[in-house]
Formats: structure tokens, sequence, C-alpha cells
């Protein structure tokens, strides 16, 4: 995956904004206002993901291209490294569930704002 990518992927989802609110340097998508990823724009060497933190340990511990977050909480989020064997299908993955995390977070009438209405 590229930064083109990754970035069609996370601007497909409902309510995503992209900002740069760190600086020029730093790609920032949110939901509801809040992040749910960021990467380097110039490098895209690497990619923050918010994670619930049991399944954070998971990857960490099974995938060696998985860290903590850099710069970031590390009990909620992790800092996959791209082009070191993470598969699109994967950063897909992770990227949904980072996305779903935030989305859920979010007061109830944001949510249906972004998301419509839930059963």
């Amino acid at each position: 995956m590229n930064i083109e990518d990754f970035r069609d992927y996370c601007l497909l989802k409902p309510g995503v904004s992209e900002e740069t609110p760190f600086g020029p340097d730093t790609l920032v998508f949110k939901v509801g206002g809040k992040i749910f990823a960021l990467t380097d724009i110039d490098t895209f060497g690497s990619v923050n993901l918010k994670c619930d933190p049991e399944f954070a340990i998971e990857l960490r511990e099974k995938y060696d291209y998985v860290q903590p977050g850099y710069h970031m909480n590390k009990k909620h989020w992790n800092t996959v490294q791209v082009g070191t064997g993470v598969t699109n299908e994967q950063l897909q993955e992770w990227i949904d569930h980072s996305y779903n995390l935030v989305l859920a977070s979010l007061p109830r009438a944001v949510r249906e704002e972004v998301a419509g209405p839930q059963e």
C-alpha cells in the first residue's frame, strides 16, 4: 500500500476528514473530530492506528512490524511499519478496527450523524 492508497481507503469511510494539525508533514484522519489514523506524508514509513488494548498486545507479539504507538498512548495505539511485511489486507483490517473503535467512542448523536441511526 502506498500513501495514495492509504489516503483513499481512509477517506472512503463515512464522516472522515483529513488534516495536518501537527504540521505539514503529518497527515491525520479523524472521524467525529477524533483521530483514528496518522502517518508521515513524505516517507509513509509507518502508520499509527488506534487499537483495543488487548488486541494491540496480541498484534505486537505476533508481528515484528507492529510496535507500541510512536509518540502516542502506547496502551491504545500501535505503529505499523509499512513495507516490512504487512499486507494490504492486514492494514485495511487494522484501519477498519481503528475507525470503528473511535466511531464507537463518540457520543450517540455524533455517531448517528456520521453513520446513520444504529439498531
